[in-house]
């Protein structure tokens, strides 16, 4: 498993261009498939490092250990797995969702944990696109130990997706949550929107904050409903132990000093433009570049990544969620879906460089759940996709969001 590590601002690292063997065995997937059931625990608690699932067996091919990598400077999941097997893992098997590191961060290489504990092949899903950790499967090689990569590759990935897109891509994750109406609606004509959706979808929503390290809205949200933006417990609705960071895109210093926005519950960036007059109340100021739509998303995902930000949640209003989706930065939708009807009011998505319905953002379902008495479906990009996202019109409308 690697740890995130610092690159050239701007600089691509493409995915792993080694072929991925696969295994015929089809024994080895209930066993990686449980180390990326694993992986998946540490969402939300590992940032900038990623999420890691890693199952044991004994030469008999019996379970000796589990592990999961549970936050960023703590044992990785191979040492924790291997720490619970004991001499068992000698002549075992290891699976591991991510391909096992080969330098020494703030731990040691896991690679060599695998091979001191005597383990004669190990199962990887993902290849490390990191070439500065990568190498773990060279070495267990050239040490004689059999290694199998490529055992659901899909499904691996898809569990550490924003770190990945991070390594790849040198921006965060970007998904895009909303609420709405059946008919599309996230306020109502006069304005209100308070509360569309029910309870239980509203604390779904505080599980998605805190598995992201920003929570993204515009100075329009700001100004007419001045949320907290924290990831709070639904009970008390208290902030949780991790505090995701909070960024206002408000490129005209807008912010009011009162605003909740800015409260000590979490920190606050605000992203304003080049030449605005930023207030003494604002104290952690980003300046960005304007385009004809409003600030420069391209470059604040570029200030986020540079400040080690892994995932980011967009969540409101329609139109930064129309520049999101019109720029093709938007990785994931997540929209919750009231069985109700408004007619009429504020649309759930602005404008998003759509003139003609052969440009329109096709998406694919990934799941629908129900939760409560609304529904939570997740989707990404597909048809009109680009590196991240949808792929950007050369027609777009303006933004009056930020």
């Amino acid at each position: 498993m690697s740890e995130q590590i610092p690159a050239r601002a701007g600089e691509a690292i493409p995915t792993d261009p080694r072929d991925p063997t696969d295994p015929a065995d089809p024994r080895d997937v209930p066993h990686m498939r449980r180390a990326i059931a694993l992986a998946a625990r540490g969402l939300g608690t590992t940032s900038p490092n990623p999420v890691v699932g890693c199952v044991v067996l004994d030469a008999a091919a019996a379970v000796a250990g589990e592990g999961f990598h549970a936050y960023a400077g703590g044992p990785h999941a191979e040492v924790v797995a291997l720490r619970e097997a004991g001499e068992r893992a000698k002549g075992g098997t290891a699976y591991v969702t991510l391909e096992p590191c080969n330098h020494t961060g703030r731990t040691g290489p896991c690679a060599e944990a695998l091979l001191d504990a005597g383990v004669a092949r190990v199962v990887i899903a993902v290849a490390d696109p990191n070439p500065m950790a990568a190498g773990g499967v060279e070495r267990l090689r050239e040490r004689g130990v059999q290694v199998d990569v490529g055992v659901l590759t899909e499904e691996a990935e898809r569990v550490n997706a924003a770190w990945l897109t991070s390594v790849r891509a040198r921006r965060p994750y970007v998904t895009w949550k909303f609420a709405a109406t059946l008919d599309g609606r996230s306020a109502a004509e006069d304005g209100t929107s308070k509360w569309i959706t029910s309870p239980e979808a509203r604390a779904d929503v505080h599980r998605l904050r805190a598995e992201c390290d920003a929570i993204v809205a515009g100075i329009g949200t700001v100004l007419a409903d001045d949320p907290l933006l924290t990831a709070r417990t639904p009970e008390e609705e208290k902030p949780r132990e991790r505090l995701p960071l909070r960024v206002v895109v408000d490129s005209g210093a807008r912010t009011p000093a009162a605003a909740r926005v800015l409260s000590g519950h979490a920190p606050t960036l605000v992203a304003v433009a080049l030449d605005a007059d930023v207030p003494p109340h604002l104290h952690d100021v980003v300046r960005l570049p304007r385009t004809p739509y409003g600030l420069d998303l391209h470059a604040l995902l570029a200030e986020l990544h540079r400040r080690q930000v892994v995932s980011v949640l967009v969540e409101g209003g329609p139109s930064l969620a129309g520049s999101f989706v019109r720029e093709g930065l938007v990785d994931r939708v997540v929209g919750y879906l009231a069985p109700a009807l408004l007619g009429a009011g504020s649309a759930a998505l602005g404008p998003a460089g759509v003139a003609t319905i052969s440009e329109i953002h096709r998406l694919e379902i990934e799941d629908v759940t129900p939760i409560g008495p609304d529904l939570r479906v997740v989707l990404r990009p597909g048809g009109r996709q680009g590196s991240g996202g949808a792929t950007a019109s050369p027609r777009p409308a303006p933004s009056k969001e930020n």
